[in-house]
């Protein structure tokens, strides 16, 4: 009997779990990526199980709209005909819908509120990790509020009013408090302090592509 490649696992496309869907119609398809899994295939012969496989394994008619890094999870949203496609491309492109984020960070925040204005640009010997760079860095922007102080870290909310790539790591990395968990930008006591990226697409507020009427949704906080 030929046993089954240890990997194969990663190669065969999985249908979506009950609690992944937040909300499904004949345009939208709303799920809760889990913290680990890719948003879509890495490239062969590395892991092609990811949530644009399991949704099109679901919903063949699936088209993906935006990513979420690998190790953040939380609300991504999917369309299901070419026409919300291009809506929701549209509205991504030109930051008309709504994100917000919670993450833990390390260390105590002392103001209540603030904002991040750093331009980014990839580290290239070290992609794909970002970096600030006042000249040749594309602008970046992202509001930030406490939630709640912990004895050594801080709940925050973000709202990135831009959309780069590891744009809230790295912003939280240049206030001088990463992101629990993060291992790419934490270390020591900040990276060791929870077994996971303590970074969540909690909201997405959007138009819907049929009507435009504006629709939110959540996704529960995992930590």
């Amino acid at each position: 009997m030929i046993q089954p490649d240890k990997n194969d696992a990663d190669q065969v496309p999985r249908l979506l779990s009950p609690e992944m869907i937040l909300h499904c119609d004949d345009q939208l398809l709303v799920l809760d990526k889990p913290s680990g899994l890719l948003s879509v295939p890495a490239k062969p012969p590395g892991p092609q199980d990811c949530l644009e496989a399991r949704a099109k394994a679901s919903y063949p008619d699936a088209l993906l709209v935006h990513r979420l890094d690998m190790d953040t999870s939380g609300v991504m949203v999917f369309a299901r005909t070419k026409l919300a496609q291009r809506h929701l491309n549209w509205q991504f492109e030109r930051r008309q819908t709504g994100k917000t984020y919670v993450a833990r960070v390390a260390g105590i925040l002392e103001q209540d509120e603030g904002v991040v204005d750093l331009p980014l640009i990839c580290d290239w010997p070290n992609r794909p990790l970002q970096m600030v760079c006042f000249e040749r860095g594309k602008p970046a922007l992202t509001e930030w509020r406490v939630l709640e102080r912990e004895s050594n870290a801080t709940r925050l909310e973000l709202r990135p009013r831009t959309g780069r790539s590891h744009q809230l790591r790295v912003h939280m990395l240049a206030l001088g408090h990463p992101i629990l968990g993060d291992n790419f930008y934490a270390t020591g006591d900040a990276l060791a302090a929870a077994d996971r990226l303590q970074l969540h697409a909690q909201r997405l507020r959007m138009m819907h592509p049929d009507g435009g009427k504006w629709v939110e949704f959540e996704a529960p906080l995992p930590f």
